[in-house]
């Protein structure tokens, strides 16, 4: 199954990937989930947000338990993230079958869409949607970098923007949902350990910046005229770095917009996105404020999600079925902190990063630890059908 995918959306120059959301290259690899749906003989569902559900079972007659991630990445990323949970979803579920394996519940294998939100700015929007986190409004106004509405891609790919929104009935067939995803950072190395178990996500959120100037010839402009926005934001990128600091947080001016962004001419825009992340969520919305009022920018928020606790019992029961797991945090977003959010039962098996790596073409996870990972999680779904 990796090999089938490893070539899909990967840049030839960089070895990074490029799997945009609604892409050539995430439909491509849509089709590949549903040809490994159909190879097992599990029902296809895609709802009404374009996530994607493969069902062993009727979910229908009860809720069932539900494994899967993503597979969509962040521009020139790595192979792990995301696609690592869904086929080893499907892994698990063959492990599974190999030992006669009869579940008393549905099971269901899930790849959401969008969950990077490399395309059109906010993360997680197909669970978002989903659990109606999202305004289905606001999510159709969604634009990507060419202009291009969430509503109008969707209608080139055949769907309906029309139907966004809160899907109580696909809602009702997640019993419970455990997601096997790589580590983005060494805890795990750290802890010597190959699986671990998620206890809690950061608060976190996306803000844009725009710093707004006087676009203007670069060679005749003298420096007493210019009205530059690319000074007040060199600025706050600094002042973003100790203000982190001071608040034991994370601050991250990660992607820019420069307009009209010809090397001969002083910027009119600037526009920058600011990922801020960390333990206290007082914290890091004291860092978003100060550099708010630092800037002077205009700025607007385009996503938050506060602090995920990870139910403890569900956390514990998923930490023992995969061998006595350590339990630790992270700082990454994820589909299983929105659902968890919304009130589904939700948790998280990691697996070792040697490296720490991700977001990069360097992410990195050994086979055995994937194999490990497999194994962990068919143990975690054999026990949670168990009742």
């Amino acid at each position: 199954m990796w090999g089938a995918i490893e070539h899909l959306g990967r840049d030839g120059r960089t070895r990074g990937y490029l799997r945009d959301a609604w892409s050539p290259a995430d439909l491509e690899l849509r089709r590949w989930f549903g040809q490994e749906a159909a190879r097992r003989g599990l029902d296809l569902r895609e709802d009404r947000n374009g996530n994607l559900w493969a069902w062993w079972g009727d979910p229908s007659a009860r809720p069932g338990v539900v494994t899967g991630s993503h597979l969509d990445s962040v521009r020139q990323g790595g192979a792990f993230d995301g696609p690592l949970g869904v086929v080893s979803a499907f892994a698990a579920l063959d492990l599974l079958r190999a030992g006669d394996f009869r579940p008393a519940r549905p099971v269901g294998i899930a790849c959401f869409t969008d969950e990077e939100g490399a395309r059109f700015g906010v993360p997680c929007v197909g669970s978002r949607l989903l659990t109606g986190i999202l305004d289905p409004d606001r999510a159709r106004a969604l634009k990507d970098d060419e202009g291009d509405s969430l509503a109008e891609v969707l209608r080139a790919a055949g769907r309906d923007p029309g139907a966004l929104g809160r899907d109580e009935e696909t809602l009702r067939h997640i019993g419970v949902f455990v997601e096997l995803h790589v580590e983005q950072g060494q805890d795990l190395v750290h802890r010597d350990a190959r699986v671990g178990v998620a206890s809690a996500i950061w608060p976190h959120g996306r803000w844009r910046f725009d710093f707004h100037g006087q676009a203007n010839h670069a060679g005749t402009t003298r420096l007493a005229d210019r009205d530059d926005p690319m000074l007040p934001f060199a600025r706050t990128v600094l002042h973003a770095r100790q203000a982190a600091e001071r608040n034991g947080v994370l601050a991250t001016f990660g992607k820019t917009r420069v307009s009209p962004n010809n090397a001969n001419a002083v910027p009119g825009l600037v526009s920058a996105w600011l990922d801020a992340r960390g333990g206290d969520e007082d914290a890091v919305r004291a860092l978003v404020d100060e550099l708010t009022d630092f800037s002077g920018a205009e700025v607007t928020v385009e996503s938050w999600t506060p602090v995920v606790d990870f139910d403890a019992v569900l956390r514990e029961r998923v930490a023992a079925a995969a061998g006595g797991a350590p339990v630790l945090p992270t700082g990454a977003g994820h589909d299983a902190g929105i659902l968890a959010s919304a009130g589904v039962p939700s948790a998280m098996v990691f697996v070792r990063n040697p490296t720490g790596i991700s977001h990069s073409p360097e992410e990195h996870a050994d086979a055995a630890d994937c194999h490990a990972g497999v194994a962990a999680l068919a143990a975690v779904v054999e026990d949670l059908c168990g009742s």
